[in-house]
């Protein structure tokens, strides 16, 4: 996955409103025409940079040669509202968003990479929206309440476990840091697009060796997993690995230990919405489908089946909170998603025994392929949950 400051449909901006006999949270038309956006390596041009207020979708076409990404962003350029990655050459995505009145940037980011081309986009008072009924506004209230909690619990399990692995780690017992390891970072997985909203916190806590720009500092759990799974030269390039010295393993955890900390104190304080959360649950299939399924995630440690894991999780947790908003208006659509979970679950389950996994270097390119379909399988009609739940 990418992590040069990756942009998440979790973002924090968009505050709800109370509960009321009919709300002022407004639900657009349907027939709103999607914004058509062509993304090449120069270029991230709109169809229309003014939009109403509601619900808005983005149909975003890679006209260039290199993978990319679109995100909307809140007007300071930095608090992410939403975003759709991992875009190929000549393939389009849709991004369906629900955007308040006001001032936003968005941004394409060719390679996926770098500080994208930013553009604005204004959203103006949508005068032929519905209120949402005051029973629709209960469940979503529910949903986000549920949904945030689940966050605040995985930040401290996430912190705790990671405090333990620093700690192994200073006190020189790598096998119990080891252990650690994929444990901690399981906590992480599940909830991976909040943190990404975060700017460069997820870069910090989570950037691979083969995302890093010209002279960028790596920090984080990859660089701690190479050391604590040493390669041989062939494994690195050709180039015999030198371990970290005693001060800048030190360094490293503490850096880690002390982004955790950040990460928790951020999550103390959410403001989400439900198709943030029902982004969030496609964002993190899609890093399956896209990077994680290759093994480039958990290149030296092989605990690839973890994160898989986590994301898979996360995913779920974020459906369920919303399937009571779903099963009014696509039931079907929930009980398929519904399947499609078990599917992968029972599939993951064979590679299981307690808190670990089988190395994924160990499946058969059969069993990789069985999981990689049953994760496309789900992730279609994921990608239909939040135009239909807004």
């Amino acid at each position: 996955m990418n992590k040069n400051l990756k942009l998440s449909a979790l973002a924090l901006s968009v505050g709800l409103f109370a509960l009321t006999g009919c709300t002022e949270n407004a639900k657009s038309d349907d027939s709103t025409e999607a914004v058509k956006v062509s993304s090449t390596e120069t270029e991230c041009k709109l169809s229309s940079t003014e939009v109403k207020a509601g619900k808005n979708t983005f149909s975003v076409t890679n006209d260039g040669k290199e993978v990319t990404e679109f995100y909307i962003l809140a007007d300071d350029g930095l608090r992410i509202i939403s975003e759709i990655e991992n875009i190929g050459p000549g393939i389009t995505r849709d991004l369906t968003v629900e955007l308040a009145e006001g001032q936003y940037k968005t941004s394409c980011k060719p390679g996926m990479v770098g500080d994208g081309i930013m553009g604005d986009l204004k959203v103006t008072a949508n005068p032929d929206a519905s209120p949402v009924a005051a029973d629709e506004q209960a469940l979503r209230d529910t949903a986000v309440n549920q949904y945030t909690a689940y966050v605040k619990d995985q930040t401290e399990q996430l912190k705790t476990k990671t405090d333990q692995f620093v700690e192994a780690l200073q006190s020189g017992d790598k096998d119990s840091a080891r252990s650690l390891y994929p444990q901690a970072r399981i906590h992480y997985e599940r909830i991976e697009p909040v943190a990404e909203s975060f700017g460069d916190l997820d870069p910090l806590l989570d950037a691979r060796e083969a995302d890093l720009e010209d002279g960028q500092e790596w920090t984080g759990w990859h660089l701690l997993e190479k050391d604590l799974w040493q390669p041989t030269p062939e494994e690195n390039g050709g180039k015999p690995y030198t371990p970290l010295t005693d001060d800048e393993l030190k360094k490293a955890a503490l850096e880690l230990q002390e982004n955790t900390q950040k990460l928790y104190d951020q999550t103390r304080d959410l403001d989400l919405t439900v198709d943030q959360i029902a982004n969030g649950a496609k964002s993190l299939l899609d890093e399956v489908v896209f990077s994680k399924i290759t093994g480039e995630e958990e290149i030296w440690s092989h605990t690839d089946l973890s994160d898989f894991q986590g994301n898979i999780d996360g995913a779920r947790v974020a459906f369920e909170d919303v399937r009571p908003l779903l099963e009014a208006k696509n039931s079907e659509l929930g009980t398929t998603l519904e399947a499609k979970f078990d599917d992968v679950q029972k599939l993951l389950d064979q590679y299981q025994q307690g808190d670990e996994f089988t190395p994924y270097t160990d499946l058969s390119q059969e069993q990789i392929r069985q999981l990689s379909d049953a994760i496309d399988a789900l992730s279609e009609p994921l990608s239909q949950l939040t135009g239909a739940i807004i």
